[in-house]
């Protein structure tokens, strides 16, 4: 797989990188022997991009990349991130309290079994701290060779410009796909300004831009798409029929609807390196295959018009708060 640079630090990864979340937290049962075997593919087909975090489990979806990588730890580009807070093994609110920093990046250490994060970010922006004591202190763990390079993840454009006047940033996570656009009017012209990365988590809507998702009821409690707003209701039944663009054309290509959807977010941006999440071999080739598909513009104008209204907001209310926009 071709390979794209996040950033003008010198953060080079894989055109297409892998979520690990789902492995070990938020969709159902995990099968550590498979998600082990979809890591070592993942090398194999040259995605060499891993993501996950602290509060993924909390704390297991990191110590499985340990365990996988052990041994093949310069095969692999880690990212990992912080900034919950995470009580008797529960989330219970955001939070970059810098006095706690320094100790959560040395869990995350311990837990991959490595002595440096390739890409550190703060998984959400905490209004109680500012950005320029929290980008401060990851600078030092820079400075000290224990993180490489920095990013954030659902940061806005104000805090990422105070960030980056701190230390220089790769990357910005946040969602975006044919489902969800809100990045384009304000956060990628400020990342393009400031030569910052993109890292679209969730290119795949959740499954529905691959035709695999089913209603939000259908989902266990425990299952993150369980409370998906867009997901309930005629909501769902609106969506489906707007994803119905994707999966005509890939009919027509011959190739899967998740392909499709795949293909028009690389072909947004060389500096745009998508994380779809996956749990098994099956998946993840047929998602680094889209890396080789291209859409033609007629293509690309039919899709972003079919799915230009998408009904139901992205994230429950709750969920949104921590949402820096």
């Amino acid at each position: 797989m071709k390979q794209r640079a996040l950033g003008k630090q010198g953060l080079t990864v894989s055109a297409q990188g892998l979520g690990c979340m789902g492995m070990s937290f938020a969709y159902g049962e995990s099968d550590e022997a498979e998600s082990i075997a979809t890591l070592h593919r993942a090398l194999e087909l040259g995605v060499n991009f891993f993501d996950t975090a602290e509060v993924y489990g909390p704390y297991t979806n990191e110590e499985l990349l340990g365990r996988a990588f052990k041994g093949r730890r310069s095969e692999a580009i880690i990212a990992t991130k912080f900034g919950f807070d995470i009580r008797n093994g529960a989330n219970v609110g955001v939070t970059s309290d810098t006095a706690q920093i320094r100790a959560k990046v040395e869990g995350s250490l311990r837990r991959l079994d490595t002595d440096y994060i390739d890409l550190l970010y703060q998984h959400r922006i905490d209004p109680q701290v500012p950005i320029e004591d929290v980008v401060g202190v990851m600078a030092d763990l820079v400075r000290e060779g224990k993180v490489r390079y920095l990013g954030l993840s659902e940061a806005g454009v104000a805090n990422i410009r105070r960030a980056h006047a701190v230390h220089p940033i790769s990357a910005l996570q946040s969602e975006y796909s044919l489902w969800e656009r809100n990045l384009e009017d304000d956060i990628i012209p400020v990342l393009r300004e400031l030569g910052i990365g993109l890292v679209p988590f969730s290119p795949l809507g959740r499954g529905f831009l691959a035709g695999t998702a089913k209603r939000a009821e259908e989902y266990p409690a425990t299952d993150f798409r369980h409370l998906d707003p867009r997901m309930q209701g005629a909501n769902f039944d609106a969506n489906m029929q707007a994803a119905q663009a994707v999966r005509d054309l890939a009919a027509a290509r011959g190739v899967a609807p998740g392909q499709i959807a795949l293909a028009w977010v690389m072909q947004q941006g060389d500096d745009i390196v998508p994380i779809p999440g996956t749990r098994r071999r099956s998946n993840l080739e047929q998602n680094a295959a889209a890396a080789d598909i291209t859409l033609s513009a007629a293509e690309t104008a039919a899709l972003e018009a079919a799915l230009q209204q998408v009904a139901g907001p992205r994230y429950s209310a709750e969920r949104m708060a921590t949402v820096d926009r």
